[in-house]
């Protein structure tokens, strides 16, 4: 008996990690696409129009940029815009800033959440559903609230005005311990006890058979995080004064406060730090749709 469970175990994982594909059939049968395509393309394109607006503003003049009526299209492309953007402020060292901010911010979520999200799912030990409950509901309480306290915690370990204060906050969050817990409960135990037999122990487990199949809702805790501490600009603009240490956001918050009527240079700074969420989206949308699939399926 243990022989054959150890030897379905290949398959069961290879099953988990490539869920099988169910179509659905459309409201018309004899069309070969589903009808609600063409529902959910023009409104894909509505959501679209102010992302074209903006890039295609970057690479216009100021007088096409205020002319009426206005134009959707450049009638020639500038790239004054995108000049004076770097020449007068140091973008690229607010992009390196933001960049540095996000790798911390998902390497500590992947690495924190997904332990404590599995010890939450697997492991027993006293106080564990009294721990959970607590760290969930600290979602509910408002960020605003929180910002003084922390802001005086920070100052008294040294670490305002740096950009450890950006970093810091988002090491781990209540939100990706929960995500990753709700996937893994979701996971058979059995995997686990075929492992166990197999003598592989409980990190060895965790890293092994667990991990390898939790990569959709990695993917997707990455995204999250990706989007929140790179789009990040309160709590920044409350504990960084100092340009060197300034985010993307941030610095262009300040940036468009003395700036107000240069559009083109503004819209090419909206640009600079919005592509990169847009390219890793991209790379990583295939995951992300994967982990919705997974979630979907039954039994």
């Amino acid at each position: 008996m243990a022989t054959e469970r150890l030897g379905a175990v290949p398959d069961l994982k290879r099953s988990l990690s490539h869920p099988p594909k169910k179509r659905r059939p459309g409201v018309l049968g004899w069309l070969p696409f589903n009808p609600w395509h063409l529902f959910l393309m023009p409104t894909a394109l509505l959501f679209l129009l102010p992302l074209v607006q903006m890039v295609s503003a970057s690479f216009m003049s100021d007088a096409d940029i205020n002319r009426f009526p206005p134009r959707f299209f450049p009638h020639t492309l500038h790239v004054t815009g995108y000049v004076h953007l770097f020449q007068e402020a140091p973008v690229l060292r607010w992009l390196l800033n933001s960049t540095i901010v996000a790798a911390i911010a998902v390497g500590s979520h992947l690495a924190l959440c997904s332990l404590a999200g599995y010890g939450f799912a697997r492991l027993k030990f006293a106080g564990r559903s009294i721990g959970f409950f607590l760290m969930v509901a600290t979602i509910m309480i408002p960020t605003q609230l929180l910002m003084i306290p922390t802001y005086i915690m920070f100052s008294k370990l040294g670490l305002v005005d740096t950009l450890a204060a950006a970093f810091v906050p988002w090491l781990a969050t209540a939100f990706g311990i929960f995500l990753m817990r709700q996937f893994f409960l979701s996971l058979p135990v059995e995997l686990e006890d075929a492992a166990r037999i197999d003598g592989c122990t409980t990190f060895g487990v965790f890293w092994r058979i667990v991990l390898p199949l939790a990569k959709p809702a990695l993917a997707t805790l990455t995204i999250f995080t990706l989007l929140g501490s790179w789009n990040d600009l309160i709590w920044p603009l409350i504990a960084i004064s100092n340009e060197h240490w300034y985010t993307i956001q941030l610095g262009l918050a300040n940036f468009q406060g003395v700036r107000r009527t240069e559009w083109s240079l503004l819209m090419s700074g909206n640009v600079v730090a919005t592509m990169p969420l847009i390219i890793a989206f991209l790379l990583a949308q295939r995951q992300f749709v994967a982990t919705m699939t997974f979630s979907g399926l039954k039994g």
